[in-house]
């Protein structure tokens, strides 16, 4: 019987050590790392200031603010396809808010981190709605008490989204880019690990620990080094520990930026 040997696809030991991220030994997983945080960061950016596609829908303070926030719903939910076109099917399948009629999602095509599935029909969707109805709406439930600050809004708010099938990434993201877009006003004090979702596997391996108040810890403390939101380490963190980058509706020749870069390498020493 012969023997098969596999390789470990990760980089090797070569001694690099860095306080921010003590799980790492390998200049090159931090490289890697570092990228993917300059590329989250700078995807954070461009939301801020030229979102692209159905995202400068959810952005424009012109339009209607419950469409704009059921439009980020579904974007999150949905999650962009990686390819020219990333909205192409949110698109497709969008139904107005305000109508009686739901996103047929039989057959949808869906991004990586997408929530949706189809064995559960309508039911994140049905539950959504409902959740927003119970308080009145869209806007009463992502805002909540009006004397809370940016960072405890969201980790309410995130707490209380935790509707049947809308996982944590989809939840994060939701918020992160209801943030980003200047439609509420939300900011993440924490990065909600927790469970087997892909962020809080490498959260543990690059920061070197398991507990959670000490993840969150260390985690913005490297935010904090790298000049970074702590945003930017949910999509950073995924994007590492699955060797794939997911550009949120950036599109295939979105890039890292070279500023944030050049940042990032500074503060992890590389």
């Amino acid at each position: 019987m012969g023997v098969s040997v596999r390789r470990d696809p990760r980089g090797a030991d070569d001694g690099y050590h860095s306080p921010l991220v003590p799980g790492l030994r390998s200049s090159v997983e931090a490289q890697r790392l570092a990228a993917e945080l300059a590329f989250a960061a700078g995807r954070l950016e461009t939301l801020a200031s030229a979102p692209p596609g159905l995202y400068a829908e959810v952005a424009d303070r012109g339009a209607d603010l419950e469409e704009r926030t059921w439009l980020a719903f579904l974007i999150a939910y949905l999650c962009p396809l990686e390819d020219d076109d990333p909205f192409a099917a949110i698109a497709a399948a969008r139904t107005p808010r305000a109508s009686a009629e739901l996103p047929d999602l039989a057959e949808i095509a869906t991004g990586p981190r997408t929530a949706c599935d189809p064995a559960l029909g309508t039911r994140t969707l049905d539950a959504y709605k409902a959740w927003a109805a119970r308080a009145g709406s869209q806007f009463a439930a992502f805002t909540g008490e009006t004397g809370w600050s940016s960072e405890r809004r969201f980790a309410r708010v995130f707490e209380r989204l935790a509707l049947p099938g809308l996982h944590r990434d989809a939840r994060f993201e939701l918020l992160v880019s209801l943030g980003a877009l200047g439609v509420y006003d939300l900011g993440a004090g924490s990065l909600q690990l927790g469970g087997e979702n892909q962020v809080t596997i490498a959260a543990k391996r690059a920061l070197g620990i398991g507990d959670s108040l000490l993840l969150d810890r260390r985690a913005r403390e490297l935010a904090r080094a790298c000049q970074l939101p702590l945003e930017a380490l949910d999509l950073g963190l995924h994007n590492w520990e699955t060797r794939q980058r997911v550009t949120m509706g950036m599109g295939p020749q979105a890039e890292v930026p070279p500023g944030i870069l050049a940042r990032v390498y500074g503060a992890l020493g590389l």
